[in-house]
């Protein structure tokens, strides 16, 4: 498995800053995702993932993943969210309310 950190929120300003996005643009990871069950403390939706895989060209490549409430699996047990963090979380990851044309 490769590494899984927690990005602390002054990396992810750099790494949306030096990329020019967004963390609604960023690849997504459930909360429930099993690489994440080990991470102390337990990644919250918002939070940013940094990833590190080997490669056989770079030696190692970096990844990352906005984490997003919900499951990945049917059966994997994730404890409901409040409506209130639910609208946080949007707020945070700068999503606005779709409109209908």
């Amino acid at each position: 498995m490769p590494k899984h950190e927690i990005m602390t929120e002054e990396e992810v300003k750099e790494l949306l800053e030096k990329y020019k996005v967004t963390k609604d643009k960023l690849p997504k990871i459930y909360e429930s995702d099993p690489a994440l069950l080990d991470l102390s403390p337990r990644p919250k939706p918002g939070d940013v993932i940094k990833i590190y895989r080997k490669s056989p060209t770079a030696g190692e490549s970096i990844y990352y993943r906005v984490v997003i409430p919900g499951t990945w699996h049917e059966r994997e047990a994730v404890p409901e969210h409040t409506e209130e963090e639910m609208e946080e979380y949007a707020e945070e990851m700068g999503e606005e309310e779709e409109t209908e044309y």
